[in-house]
């Protein structure tokens, strides 16, 4: 299978992953005309799943180096394989919590304060669990994106002043958003030798193996979440699974690209984290908030009508959010 065995090729898995992650969003956005998000997010689950077994079929199977991915999931450890599990089940409740925030408040609301949220948090429980890469640098970083969330937060309320209106609801689902998200990284890692990926340690999973347990996980878990969602909506009319076989090829394409956009950068994070270690490579991830914001900002203007100075509270911002960027990628060397 193909492993990473360097810094700088982990901290380029990372980017893509931070570009990833920050950019799958802006499918719903476009599907969300005329697509409740509820039955994109089933095209989006079916994306994820898709491009894991991509991945383990291809880049988990191939090259000389580490099991290959058949014969790592036969011989995986039953508590390793429902850790990756609960990681998927995890991840969906948190993520399908974030796509509602987001189609309440924005992108450029739900994701500093979603992600930025567990950015923190998941650093913090993904350090204590696998301790590499300086501390020092590390939560350095991590508080350098806390000031930028907290920039964030000002220059919303100042639109939410502008426009007569504070989007309370959204504001709380991104928080419980970004706190389940913080943990659901830790068990996937947990399932995986992140020390060994050329000779994995018995009943531990290679980052391919684990990579398609935790989509199944997900995939499972819409089963609930999404059919609860679907009954009883967080914002406007209740759905249903006949409306989802309604929709023409090209609107659940849309979904489809949106999960295989993050799955990329989710099977990339974790094949990265056994050179990086789990604390930086997920907190580099993460830096989706980022990417996330200038697609609000400039593409989406979420913004466009803000008062005087909301500008220089956003460009704080982004300086902030880059300053800890690079103090997370400095933590590893």
């Amino acid at each position: 299978m193909f492993i990473v065995n360097n810094y700088p090729l982990a901290i380029v898995f990372c980017v893509i992953t931070m570009l990833c992650w920050g950019s799958w969003a802006n499918t719903q956005k476009l599907a969300s005309s005329s697509w409740r998000f509820e039955l994109f997010y089933w095209d989006y689950v079916l994306g994820v799943l898709i491009l894991s077994l991509i991945f383990a079929f291809t880049l988990g199977s191939y090259g000389e180096s580490g099991r290959s991915f058949v014969e790592d999931l036969a011989q995986a450890d039953t508590n390793n394989i429902l850790r990756a599990l609960l990681g998927g089940v995890i991840f969906n409740a948190a993520n399908i919590l974030l796509v509602a925030a987001i189609a309440i408040a924005g992108m450029s609301v739900a994701f500093p304060i979603g992600i930025g949220l567990a950015l923190i948090l998941g650093v913090i429980v993904n350090y204590l669990g696998s301790q590499k890469g300086d501390p020092v640098f590390l939560f350095l970083g991590v508080g350098l994106v806390a000031a930028a969330i907290l920039i964030n937060a000002f220059a919303y309320k100042s639109l939410s002043k502008e426009e007569g209106k504070v989007s309370t609801k959204g504001i709380l689902i991104s928080i419980l958003a970004g706190l389940l998200m913080s943990f659901f990284y830790r068990f996937v890692a947990s399932s995986m030798d992140l020390d060994n990926f050329v000779n994995p340690a018995v009943g531990k999973m290679t980052p391919y193996t684990a990579v398609v347990i935790f989509s199944t996980g997900i995939f499972l878990s819409n089963f609930i979440f999404n059919t609860i969602l679907m009954k009883r909506p967080i914002s406007g009319e209740k759905t249903s699974y006949q409306e989802y076989f309604k929709g023409g090829l090209n609107t659940h394409l849309v979904g489809v690209l949106g999960g295989i956009i993050w799955g990329i950068g989710n099977s990339l994070n974790l094949i990265a984290a056994g050179k990086a270690g789990a604390a930086i490579s997920y907190g580099l991830g993460q830096g989706a908030t980022l990417v996330a914001a200038l697609w609000g900002v400039f593409i989406w203007k979420e913004f466009q009508n803000a008062p005087s100075g909301t500008n220089s509270k956003l460009a704080f911002m982004f300086f902030f959010f880059l300053l800890g960027i690079i103090a997370i990628i400095y933590a590893g060397q």
